[in-house]
């Protein structure tokens, strides 16, 4: 058998450093951000506009693909 007394970094001492090292920056990024408060979006009169209209082809997709919707 081969014997490995490298000290140099194989792969799997690589994947285990990098592991470590992920889950403490994790951690420590948790830990440093804080919510702060919330802000409020104002969508404008552009965005709350009624877009949906009902129209021939709308009708045909409903009608085609077996919604019941239509049906009153």
């Amino acid at each position: 058998m081969q014997e490995n007394n490298q000290t140099a970094m194989n792969r799997r001492n690589f994947l285990r450093a990098f592991g470590g090292a992920s889950t403490t920056a994790v951690a420590a990024a948790a830990v440093t951000l804080t919510p702060g408060e919330a802000q409020a979006y104002d969508p404008g009169e552009e965005e709350t506009k009624t877009r949906y209209r009902e129209t021939e082809h709308v009708k045909a997709f409903y009608r085609v693909n077996g919604y019941e919707t239509l049906k009153k």
